[in-house]
């Protein structure tokens, strides 16, 4: 028998749905930070075993959106409702009941999928503070299953590899056993270089940037990708953030993201960098559209 589906990962920004993602996979495919709204876009993990097929989608945390980015990423979140077999629903021990955990399952209200409530960071608090969490959890919604777990550490992932398999019907194989993410080679590209800008830089910056990868070259006689990115900003001041005192961020920013190229790519790097101000471009529709954001992105 051979079982496969889509399992949605959701929840309010910074509770850690990457991290539970690449904890899952064994591998890094989704960005991480410790910042809210890293992950812009629905990334696609595909785990391939002996007789199943476990494709993962990580969204956007599920906010009170205003600004017309921020909504375009809770309307991709949201889109995973209509399109999975199974939602995990992650939420955190340290905050306990959030006021948007509350939204969210306001927002799951009539849905016919099983839904398993995932509590991460458990690592992080005392044991006899679960259970109370847990009953109050269970009073809001009926779940298919709750699972303490600890994305960072790998606590309970084993768990949900078993409940999740428990759940899903036989179905076939839709991507390649060799395949890990359906996204492409210049997404994951974009993805590491925003990653460090995130990392790096402080207030508005994070999230007034966007990375796109003009030029994706492989030169395998010198066992060489040449990638050339353009990171666009909303502001002149940004711009002047981003590059820094004699392009010192720039590089920097460019440094590390080479590292982690090398490191994912298996090869060497030539990577160079631009800055470019697309003035508001969050607030721009034609402009969100054109840095890869829409409402399936």
């Amino acid at each position: 028998m051979f079982k496969s589906g889509f399992i949605g990962i959701i929840g309010r920004p910074n509770v850690g749905k990457s991290t539970l993602l690449n904890a899952i996979m064994g591998e890094k495919i989704a960005i991480t930070t410790h910042k809210p709204q890293t992950t812009r876009n629905r990334i696609t993990g595909i785990k391939n075993m002996d007789n199943g097929q476990l494709i993962f989608l990580d969204t956007p945390g599920i906010h009170r959106a205003t600004t017309p980015l921020n909504r375009l990423m809770v309307s991709a979140a949201t889109e995973t409702f209509r399109s999975a077999d199974v939602l995990l629903l992650l939420t955190e021990a340290p905050a306990g009941i959030h006021r948007d955990d509350r939204f969210i399952i306001d927002s799951l209200t009539g849905i016919k999928l099983p839904v398993i409530l995932i509590i991460n960071k458990i690592d992080l608090v005392q044991k006899k503070s679960l259970l109370p969490l847990i009953d109050e959890f269970r009073r809001l919604f009926s779940f298919s299953g709750i699972i303490p777990v600890s994305a960072l550490t790998g606590n309970g992932i084993d768990i949900i590899i078993r409940e999740i398999w428990n759940l899903l019907p036989e179905g076939p194989r839709y991507f390649p056993e060799d395949m890990m993410t359906d996204r492409t080679e210049r997404f994951i590209a974009a993805e590491i270089i925003r990653e460090k800008i995130i990392l790096l830089t402080h207030q508005e910056i994070p999230y007034a940037t966007a990375v796109l990868v003009e030029s994706f070259k492989e030169d395998e006689a010198k066992n060489l990708i040449r990638i050339q990115a353009t990171i666009n900003v909303a502001k002149e001041s940004q711009k002047g953030i981003i590059i820094g005192k004699k392009g010192s961020m720039l590089k920097e920013i460019g440094r590390r993201a080479r590292v982690e190229l090398e490191t994912f790519f298996a090869t060497r790097i030539y990577l160079e960098l631009f800055v470019r101000v697309r003035k508001d471009w969050t607030h721009d529709t034609r402009m969100l559209r054109e840095f890869g954001y829409n409402d399936k992105a």
